[in-house]
């Protein structure tokens, strides 16, 4: 290993560290969990030449590769531990190209999702994939993870957003997927398998992305209350069965707000009760906003409605605080599930017993537009204790057996991988481990991740 280490600094220099500090944190993610020991070395990449040295060498050495961005995920994908290598992208943030024509932007995979936007605002572009944690969390980490977020019940996740991507396979062989035209169905879409394959298949160095104008006009948005958290996912799935778009749609049950408001020293002004936000945008927004509104009044909730987009944003930064305050209260499991959208009140029942039977709070919060909902299990203590697995693990038969997903956006990690056969069958399991051995015969990518 320490001649690994030796051809590696020959290679790209000072981007190699065996430093502890750096060594540490790469043990972990956002997820709470930590590999038993340090990696072998952090490489922090600045060039595809270097990302392409790095893996020719491990390759040769059969040496295990974490690919690593920000390291905001949250079930455990880019964690390392003895033995492994782990290669940032981290330091590969440029804007290597903005097409206003075309709307298409060319980026490198370590640029932060919010500061790309903050580059196109004013050029009034977005690249629409939204998720909490914009603003620490890089695009590469997000097209790795298929990302989604507040906007995606209307805007779409990461794999609507990416035309092109250019990605190292194992043997430090560049391949150039994908196009920039809008359509394109030249061969296998291979873009599209990589997008979510959690590092497992190459190492994404540079994506095309395809961008959005921001919506102008009026912007109204939606908070209401209601008794029970069902009763609020009852209206949310009555907005959806309307066919109302909302460009937001989110849920928070009454342990999730509270722990929020007292996160952001705000007074709870209704305690005990559900939240339900909408927001509409675009030429419709108004109209739509007030259908939406109907619906809510006539099931039960309270409701105002606002078209200040500063207060409105302010009312969408409740939400987008769920993560930091659900830290406040210790380390927590961050779990994932989606179902058909017109199932959240019944997840949403099977979450509250599922918790009442294991004596657990389990905090949720629901990007409601698509099904997509977040139980928090909060635990003390550096190990998940037993009775937050076996729970997570009805949470998951809760979803599946609603018609649901093990995960929406996050990805499988290490956290998931015993339920993955659960959902997808055995079979297809194994076909995915065959493409998994075509991209990377050694299996030096991500070992012991999502497989």
């Amino acid at each position: 290993m320490s001649d690994v280490v030796g051809q590696l600094r020959a290679a790209v220099g000072d981007a190699v560290s065996t430093e502890p500090g750096e060594l540490e944190a790469a043990r972990a993610d956002k997820s709470g969990q930590r590999s038993p020991t340090a990696p072998l070395a952090v490489v922090s990449a600045r060039t595809v030449e270097h990302v392409q040295a790095v893996l020719r060498i491990a390759h040769e050495h059969r040496v295990p590769v974490v690919p690593r961005g920000a390291g905001t995920g949250l079930t455990g994908g880019a964690m390392a531990g003895a033995g492994e290598l782990v290669l940032s992208t981290a330091r590969m943030t440029r804007i290597l190209e903005i097409d206003e024509a075309d709307q298409v932007a060319v980026v490198e995979p370590g640029i932060l999702n919010a500061d790309l936007n903050r580059a196109l605002e004013p050029l009034g572009l977005r690249w629409a994939p939204d998720p909490a944690s914009r603003e620490i969390s890089s695009v590469g980490g997000n097209i790795a993870t298929n990302a989604g977020g507040l906007l995606c019940a209307k805007y779409g996740v990461t794999r609507e957003a990416v035309l092109g991507l250019d990605v190292v396979l194992a043997d430090g062989t560049l391949m150039r997927l994908g196009h920039r035209t809008i359509k394109g169905v030249t061969g296998l879409d291979l873009t599209a398998l990589m997008i979510g394959s959690e590092g497992t298949l190459g190492v994404i160095v540079g994506a095309t992305l395809k961008l959005t104008r921001l919506p102008t006009g009026t912007v109204a948005t939606i908070g209401a209350t209601f008794p029970t958290i069902e009763e609020a996912a009852e209206a949310s799935a009555a907005i959806a069965a309307a066919r109302i778009r909302p460009a937001a749609m989110e849920l928070l049950d009454p342990v999730a707000l509270a722990a929020i408001l007292r996160h952001l020293g705000l007074p709870d002004d209704a305690p005990g009760t559900a939240h339900l936000l909408v927001q509409t945008d675009g030429g419709a927004a108004e109209e739509e906003a007030r259908a939406a509104l109907a619906i809510i009044t006539a099931l039960g909730g309270t409701a105002s409605m606002t078209t200040d987009p500063v207060e409105g944003e302010r009312m969408l930064a409740v939400r987008r605080a769920m993560h930091p305050a659900m830290e406040a209260l210790g380390q927590v499991l961050i779990e994932d599930i989606a179902v058909p959208r017109s199932q959240l009140p019944a997840m949403f029942a099977a979450i509250r017993q599922i918790g009442d039977r294991h004596g657990i709070a389990i905090p949720t919060v629901a990007h409601a537009g698509d099904g997509n909902l977040h139980p928090n299990l909060v635990y003390q203590g550096d190990e998940v204790p037993e009775a937050v697995w076996v729970a997570a693990g009805e949470l998951f038969e809760a979803a599946l057996a609603l018609g649901g997903t093990l995960t929406g956006e996050h990805g499988i990690g290490t956290l998931k991988r015993r339920w993955l056969a659960d959902e997808l069958g055995e079979p297809q399991v194994e076909l995915q481990r065959r493409l998994k051995a075509a991209f990377d015969p050694r299996g030096i990518l991500n070992p012991g991740k999502v497989f």
